[in-house]
This record gives C-alpha cells, structure tokens and sequence, in this order.
C-alpha cells in the first residue's frame, strides 16, 4: 500500500508525465488589501423597508460590502464573510428589480462599493510557464465574494432607469484604465466577467469608446514588443470583434492603422494559439468591411510569416484561407503572385501537416476557382515543388494530394502544363550537368594538388 502511495506521489511531481497536472499555488489578491478586525452584523431586508429607509438600507449594506476579508484563511471571520454575501444577494435582487429606482446618490456608492472590491494590486505570477493543458487553473480564493460584486455592478449598468450622464461622474477614464489592467487577472472567470462589463461600458458610454479602443491598442503593443505577458488578450479580441463589426464604412484611417500596427503584429508572438480565433476574426472583419486592405494584410502576414514553428505555420494557412473567401477577383490577383510563392514553400515543407494544411486549399471550390483564373501566374510558381514532392516526399498522404493538383493543373491548362514539365526536367538535366562539372573540377585540382607535392 505505501509503495503504491509512492508511485501515486512520483507521478504528481513527474515533470514528464503528461497526464499529471502540475499544481498552483492559489495565492490570492485579498492578502495584499486584507483590513481585517471588523465584524458585520446583518440588517433587515430591503424588500421589507418602505421609501426613503430602503435607500437608507441600501447605503448601510453597501457599507457593508465595502469591507474586505483575508479569503487565504478559510476559517477567519466566517460570520462576517456571510453576512457581506447575503448583502450582495440582496441588493443583487433590488437593482434587479424592474420596479426599482435608484436615487442619483445611490449612484455613487455603488460604485465606491465595486471600487474597493475589484480594484486592487494583482498577486505575482509565480509560473511563467503556465501551460493550460498541463497546469491547474488559476483559482481567485476571493471569488465567491468578487463575483457577486461583478454581478451588482453588471446589474446596475442594465439596469432600466440606468442614467449614463450620472454615473459618468464616477465612471470616467480612470476607473475604465484600471477595468482593462484588470484583463490581467489569471482567474479565466473573473476576466469573463469583466469581458461583460467592459462590453456593457463602450456601449453606454460614447465618450469613453476612443478611449477603450487606445487603451486597448497600449495593450497589446506593449505584449507583442515588451513583455509578452498578458492573460486578458483572447478577451480583448473578443471584445474588439464586437467594435470592429460596428465600424462604420469607409473605415477611418485610424482604424486601418490599428489593423496593420497592432493586429497583424499580434500574431508573432510564441502565444498566438491562445488567442488566435478571435484575433483571425477581427483581421477577417476589417477585410470585409475594405476589400483593398487585403494586399497590406497578406504582406504584414508573409513579412513574419513562422520559420520554425510549424504549429503557428498551420494557424497562419488557416486564416490566409479564410481571407481569400472574403477577397474577390481582383484583390486575389494582387496577391496571387506574392502569396502563392509562399505557398510553395509550405507545400515544400518537411514537416507533413504544414504541407497537407496548403494542399487543402485545392480542396476549397472558391480558393480552387481564383487559382484557376490565375493559373497563369500561379502555376508557375507552384509546378516546381509539386513534381519534385511527388517523386521525393515520404508521405503517401502528401503524394497523393499533389497528384490530384497536379492532375487538376493539367486539366485546367494542357499546354501550360507540359511546356512546365519540360522546363523542369530541362532544369534538372542541366543541374545535375553542372553538379558533375563541378565534380570533375574538383577532382582535377585534386590530381594537380598531389602531382605538386610529388
């Protein structure tokens, strides 16, 4: 039985088992604020007070839930700890109320109350090699209080008397800065929850959207060329999926700038796999919203187009795939030539999944249909790797998708197809001509190198 003990310990600890999670120290942030030697009493309900002592009740119990408790110690102030929670129930369900109004006072101490509770000094990250699939999540130890904070503040904001042009007396920059720094939190639940609140902010507050969309843009160009840290990016995009799909047409010049400054240099850090669905989006988004930006796009693309990294290879044929939908005739043609050279070298690739990945744009009929009305310009550049990889490459799999391009290639254009296949073996005569003369001379300045000693 201990030996079986042993070996159960072995394994958590086994840096090389994959199935092991590897576990995380759940330092939380309230032991950073902790203010501690209060305890609360409750108060009656709200529901069961009438006018003016319900706002009274109301500016008590947000008092309450102003105070703040150690969570790292689960048996401190237990009490006390409740009482906060039902608090935050109970004035969940009266904002929620339809009948409810808020006085303008209320305005500002509810979101003193959210203040003190949400923002606050973040604990360190202690493992820089965080790996999702590996490693326990992150767990806020404060979070069953935290979350029915978010919930007060969310409920406020949808509230159906809400007035943005009071509380935008207590919501102003400041506090929306210290909303976005807040995405860095590792707690995956408390960043949804801001994602909610953060949508429900730009879309009440005008004044605050340029601000949010800068703010933003600090962001990630502060991950992509400093720190290359950040938990909240996959949030962000979403978020800015949202914003993009409500540009107006003709996009502003701002707005193309953002696209080719910060989004397309997003995708050259190591991370890209994390938040790579919503950051192909809004790329795809911009395109469809301007058609001509699809040059630039695919230039910003192929200039930090992965060398070594054939993962981040496949994500970015992926999405150059998705592009092309989106493109019509004539942008596809301005690339074609640009494009389709990098093809060839993914098609070429030794690694069997970055070549499959770009066979299969053969298999897409609108990408198949642009290729043949550029069969011209593209065949060209893509004939060379297609008949060298299918008499070299290792894999069936591969073999087989060129013959089926290359058989589509003679169907397409016959004659193109076999002045190419003639040039190509042409080629390779005279390659391995030169390969031997070069032989040759060697082996001759060899032959005169000996007879010199002699």
């Amino acid at each position: 039985m201990a030996g079986l003990n042993l070996l159960k310990l072995v394994d958590r600890i086994d840096p090389f088992n994959k199935s092991a999670k590897r576990p995380r120290k759940s330092d939380g942030s309230s032991r950073y604020r902790f203010r501690g030697g209060v305890e609360l009493q409750p108060l009656p309900l709200i529901r069961d007070a009438h006018g003016q002592e319900q706002n009274s009740l109301l500016t008590k119990k947000l008092y309450q839930c102003s105070i703040l408790f150690d969570f790292d110690d689960p048996l401190m102030d237990i009490k006390s700890k409740e009482v906060k929670r039902l608090a935050l129930n109970e004035i969940i369900e009266f904002i929620g109320n339809p009948k409810t109004l808020l006085p303008e006072s209320a305005y500002s101490e509810i979101i003193r109350m959210v203040s003190i509770n949400i923002f606050r000094t973040l604990p360190p990250n202690e493992n820089q090699s965080y790996e999702p699939e590996d490693d326990e999540p992150f767990v806020e130890p404060s979070w069953p209080h935290l979350q029915l904070v978010y919930e007060v503040f969310l409920r406020f904001l949808e509230s159906p008397d809400f007035q943005p042009n009071v509380a935008k007396k207590f919501i102003d920059p400041y506090f929306t800065l210290q909303i976005l720094e807040l995405f860095n939190s590792e707690d995956q639940r408390e960043r949804d929850a801001l994602k909610t609140i953060l949508h429900r902010l730009y879309g009440k507050f005008l004044t605050l959207r340029t601000f949010i969309r800068k703010y933003i843009n600090n962001i990630f160009l502060q991950y992509v060329f400093e720190t290359d840290r950040f938990k909240g990016i996959n949030e962000l995009l979403e978020i800015l999926g949202s914003i993009v799909n409500g540009f107006a047409v003709p996009l502003k010049a701002e707005h193309k700038q953002f696209l080719l400054r910060v989004l397309i240099p997003l995708h050259k850090p190591s991370q890209l796999i994390q938040y790579f669905s919503p950051l192909s989006y809004c790329v795809i988004q911009f395109l469809e919203k301007d058609t001509s930006l699809a040059e630039p796009i695919v230039k910003g693309l192929i200039k930090i187009w992965p060398k070594s990294c054939s993962q981040k290879e496949i994500l970015f044929l992926t999405e150059v795939e998705e592009l092309i939908e989106v493109m019509d005739e004539r942008e596809f043609k301005l690339i074609s030539d640009l494009l389709f050279r990098q093809i060839a070298k993914c098609v070429s690739s030794i690694h069997f999944q970055v070549a499959e990945r770009a066979l299969f744009y053969w298999n897409n009929e609108y990408v198949a249909s642009l290729i043949q009305e550029n069969i011209k310009t593209i065949m060209p550049i893509i004939f060379p790797p297609l008949y060298r990889i299918s008499t070299e490459h290792w894999n069936r799999t591969i073999v087989t998708l060129v013959y089926n391009v290359l058989k589509t290639f003679k169907d397409t254009n016959p004659k193109l197809f076999d002045e190419l296949s003639t040039r190509y073996k042409t080629d390779q005569t005279n390659l391995k001509k030169k390969e031997r003369e070069r032989e040759e001379l060697w082996k001759t300045l060899d032959r005169l190198q000996s007879a010199k000693k002699k």
